[in-house]
């Protein structure tokens, strides 16, 4: 009995110092969540002009899956000035605020600005979450009124532009631009004569790139063309041109507004919450050895965990087991949609070879591929993602494909249907019916999958322009489309 009141004794600590157990057995500390309750809930979204509510359910498996992300974001955003506060409420536990808003699933978040909700719609991953947030807390551009308040702001996790201008009317066509570009950047503005001067810029637009990103090889600031007046356009291209400098941090938040080609380092230690130091280290070096290559690569560094979807999960080197150092594993995303792996761990002959030869195409890109079929004589052509281009893409045959996932119901629905196509069609050699798993074969970025099952048309003759179908599901729907979108229409 004394064993059992002890470990109820430790359980109720834990749990009071909100330190909740997750699947993988970490520990997340979520003691910056704050925790919501029927009795408190109105209370709380009152004292806050702004505040995100996660509403959850203990057994819910998204939840579990957000919960470490969530808590991480709600550590770095407390800090925020003025802080942006993160809760959360147990709807098991608190039924009656759940139903009140609304809540029929989990998890479900909502944003409450001076007590009105509303959907949040942004990321669910750490990063992911701040950036959103810190976008959609307060207004499109800061003013900044005082050096204090300029010195605070400019102690920022993001790239942001600030507007240092002498008259209001200057002020306000940046605003108008702020306001349009609000979810893709973070901006603040100046009329003070005082910050101008403290400054050293006067009707200028400056991007002053994040100080744990601080490096020797590029300025901190940039100064955009005082020649060009300050209106979106010519804010979204200073921007985009100079936002993620020489190397910045990728995450899945930011992910898709790097330019290509993009070289990343991998490594599960890049974190700049947790490990701000060790991450400038492989940063720097990436800076070091590829400044050379900057006019025609674009360069990033990432957290391994942050991009498991994206990594292939073959064909990567490995670090050796127990490495007190391990090394970051480097790819190159293509303009091509393809990713082109660096053979070996990153070293600074390694990794400026690996870069004079991807410039060189002298690099294959990796591709993702189950072994190729011995028999393929059936109705149904079986396409991997080394045999794609030979199939899909042979430019003498029409190949209608079906896009497959083995889990998927519809799918297991459908290919009955399918095998009887590829049998109605099976005398005409301009036409090839396809399928090909989506799930484990690489395929072009023309042929964007976002759910199962997908199928898409490649016309001879123009194979870099799929059609997607969308037609019915019936054996006559296939057929009559074949009909009419192929080069030879008798069926």
């Amino acid at each position: 009995m004394g064993k059992i009141r002890s470990l109820l004794l430790v359980l109720i600590v834990v749990y009071a110092h909100g330190i909740i157990a997750h699947d993988d057995d970490d520990f997340i500390d979520d003691s910056d969540v704050i925790k919501l309750t029927d009795d408190d809930f109105d209370d709380v979204i009152a004292e806050n002009e702004f505040i995100l509510v996660q509403f959850f359910a203990p057994w819910c498996g998204h939840c579990k899956k957000l919960a470490p992300e969530y808590a991480k974001a709600a550590t770095i955003l407390k800090n925020d000035k003025p802080p942006i506060p993160l809760a959360s409420v147990d709807c098991i536990a608190n039924s009656a605020v759940c139903s009140q808003h609304g809540v029929s699933g989990y998890p479900t978040m909502k944003i409450f600005r001076n007590g009105a909700p509303s959907d949040y719609g942004g990321p669910r991953q750490a990063d992911g979450i701040v950036s959103f947030l810190r976008k959609q807390a307060g207004p499109s551009s800061k003013e900044l009124t005082s050096l204090d308040e300029y010195n605070d702001f400019l102690d920022n996790w993001d790239p942001i532009a600030v507007g240092y201008f002498e008259d209001e009317s200057a002020a306000k066509l940046f605003t108008k631009a702020a306001s349009a570009l609000r979810e893709d950047y973070k901006f603040a503005h100046t009329t003070s004569a005082e910050i101008c001067e403290h400054a050293g810029y006067s009707n200028q637009v400056v991007l002053h790139r994040p100080k744990r990103l601080k490096n020797i090889f590029e300025d901190a600031q940039v100064v955009m063309d005082a020649d060009k007046p300050a209106n979106t356009a010519n804010i979204r291209n200073f921007m985009g041109d100079n936002a993620f400098g020489l190397c910045h941090h990728a995450t899945a938040d930011n992910f898709a507004k790097f330019k290509k080609p993009l070289v990343v380092a991998f490594d599960s230690k890049i974190d700049y919450v947790k490990n701000p130091k060790g991450s400038n280290y492989w940063r720097n070096r990436v800076m070091k050895f590829g400044k050379e290559f900057a006019d025609e690569l674009n360069f990033a560094v990432a957290n391994t965990g942050d991009f498991s979807n994206q990594l292939p999960e073959e064909g990567m080197p490995e670090n050796d087991d127990g490495s007190e150092h391990p090394k970051p594993v480097v790819l190159v995303f293509g303009e091509d949609g393809k990713k082109y792996i660096m053979p070996e761990l990153f070293s600074k002959t390694g990794f400026v070879d690996f870069l004079k030869a991807f410039i060189a195409g002298e690099v294959e890109p990796h591709i993702k591929s189950e072994v190729p079929p011995e028999d393929n004589d059936g109705p149904v052509t079986i396409v991997t993602g080394k045999t794609f281009n030979d199939i899909v893409m042979n430019e003498d045959k029409d190949v209608l494909t079906m896009f497959y996932a083995p889990w998927c119901g519809h799918c297991k629905k459908l290919e009955p249907t399918w095998d009887e196509l590829g049998e109605a069609v099976a005398d005409n050699e301009d036409i090839v019916i396809a399928k090909i798993d989506a799930t484990a074969n690489d395929s072009p970025s023309q042929f964007a999958v976002s759910g199962f099952p997908t199928i898409y048309f490649s016309p001879k003759g123009n194979k870099a322009n799929p059609q997607k179908y969308s037609g019915g599901r019936d054996l006559s729907d296939f057929t009559t489309f074949l009909s009419q979108k192929s080069s030879h229409t008798e069926l």
